[in-house]
């Protein structure tokens, strides 16, 4: 037991003379990190009734990754819906005139509904509070926002917009009353915040609302799945550039995706703008993967198979190492393949093997789940140009933002001559450059004075901004 002294006691309640090891003191967590991040971070890490292994830093990580993602998303509407004076007083756009993105994080969130409804009737908050993280961290801030950050911030205020703001919203009061057994005091918060506004809700407290109701016609398990391949393959590149140091600036031409059967790629088809968006690639070409562009490595699961065929292991490993490339294919394809070992016969799924494929010159290659990915890694002067007018706008919002200028303030931006390849890429993008910094003018010019120095890679910028 621990007292608020940080004296120890033993099991009879007598003061122990000396600390014995690193003691906590519960009053100064909670003083530091609140009451909401303590107990989610108890709660997801372990059931109640479970030993807990306590680390004062995983209550920092939970105030970060889950209530810091969540404050940011949710300060993210704010800006924007305060800009257009969205109050929620229209009526729901129609179903069919959301966008996929809009269809989607609905879907997820009513089956997020239904797998926190279940998990709190079963005495089960561990699995709610996980849920509720990953739909937060994973699915609305890392991927929904991110998609359509520009639906917010660019154009009219018409349905397009609308959509987007009563989706956000949706899923914002939603995980506040989904989270509002953990996270009491947040969540009121938010809801208090979300509701002053909207007053769709005459309630005085959100523990006194309903508790939110599935609406099963949201829920679409195809467009999910779909969805899932897009996150797939967009953190497959992704993480090629990043083991590559090719920053997601920097357009790149294609990406080659091997196709194991017609459904895989019509549902990729169907996200293809999306992904395309997102790793900032112009084209995906789909191949056959017997046409052997491809060479794919396969090894045994040694850990998964030593469970279920013991002594016989060396005999199973040495029978997967030696399949061919078309036994490969058809494993992928079927999702089983029969090996023979001895005088032995089992069926192999891909949880028994581990594949992988070969990078081929001029592209990188990389693999998960099934799923491939081959990224072209050649740099035309095109698409060079258009990196460095993406690099120009990220450093123009830098100084925006220092600058301390709203966002529906326009300026104007001057640059200083420099280099005939930056030169023309700044002309070749005015416009997208301009369009994306809320500027009036881009003027190259011989001399800029009162400028700022800004770095892009191997060059130095002499630019200037002015509102």
């Amino acid at each position: 037991n621990v007292v608020s002294t940080g004296l120890v006691l033993d099991k009879n309640g007598n003061k122990m003379s000396k600390r014995v090891g690193n003691v906590i003191n519960p009053f100064e967590t909670i003083d530091k990190y609140g009451p909401d991040a303590t107990r989610w971070y108890m709660i997801a890490n372990s059931p109640p009734w479970d030993n807990l292994k306590f680390n004062i830093d995983g209550i920092g990580e939970v105030q970060r990754r889950f209530f810091g993602t969540l404050q940011n998303t949710y300060a993210f509407f704010a800006l924007y819906a305060n800009l257009d004076n969205f109050t929620y007083a229209e009526a729901d756009v129609p179903l069919a005139n959301l966008t996929e993105s809009d269809r989607w994080v609905l879907s997820k969130l009513n089956s997020l509904i239904v797998s926190c409804d279940e998990s709190f009737a079963d005495y089960e908050p561990t699995k709610a509070a996980r849920a509720i993280q990953d739909f937060v961290v994973d699915d609305l801030s890392n991927w929904y926002v991110r998609l359509n950050r520009k639906r917010f911030w660019k154009g009219q205020y018409g349905e397009d917009k609308m959509a987007a703001y009563q989706t956000l919203y949706t899923c914002l009061v939603t995980v506040a009353k989904l989270a509002s057994p953990i996270a009491p005091f947040y969540a009121e918060q938010l809801f208090q915040d979300l509701n002053a506004v909207s007053t769709n809700e005459q309630v005085e407290s959100i523990h006194l609302s309903d508790y939110p109701k599935v609406q099963l016609h949201l829920i679409d398990s195809e467009l999910e799945e779909r969805m899932a391949l897009a996150q797939k393959i967009s953190s497959l590149v992704h993480s090629i550039r990043k083991v590559n140091n090719i920053k997601v600036r920097q357009p790149l031409s294609r990406v080659l995706i091997p196709i194991l059967n017609n459904k895989t790629k019509g549902q990729i088809e169907a996200v293809e703008d999306l992904i395309l968006s997102e790793v900032n690639i112009k084209h995906i070409e789909y191949i056959d993967d017997t046409s052997g562009v491809m060479v794919k490595k396969i090894k045994p699961n040694f850990k998964k198979l030593g469970k279920e065929y013991g002594p016989k292991l060396k005999e199973v490993g040495n029978a997967i190492s030696a399949m061919s490339k078309d036994d490969i294919f058809k494993l992928e394809r079927e999702q089983t393949f029969e090996i023979t070992f001895g005088d032995t016969k089992a069926n192999i799924t891909l949880e028994d093997v581990e594949i992988s494929s070969e990078d081929i010159p001029g592209w990188l290659v990389a693999s998960e789940g099934g799923v491939t990915v081959a990224l072209d890694i050649n740099i035309t002067d095109e698409l060079k140009k258009e990196g460095i007018a993406r690099d120009v706008v990220n450093r123009v919002q830098n100084m925006r933002k220092d600058m301390g200028l709203e966002v529906q303030d326009k300026i104007k931006i001057s640059v200083e001559k420099k280099d005939e390849l930056i030169d023309s890429a700044l002309l070749a993008n005015k416009e997208y450059i301009c369009n994306e910094t809320q500027a009036l003018s881009l003027d190259l010019l011989d001399h800029v004075i009162g400028g700022s120095e800004v770095v892009l890679d191997e060059f130095v910028l002499n630019l200037k901004i002015e509102k």
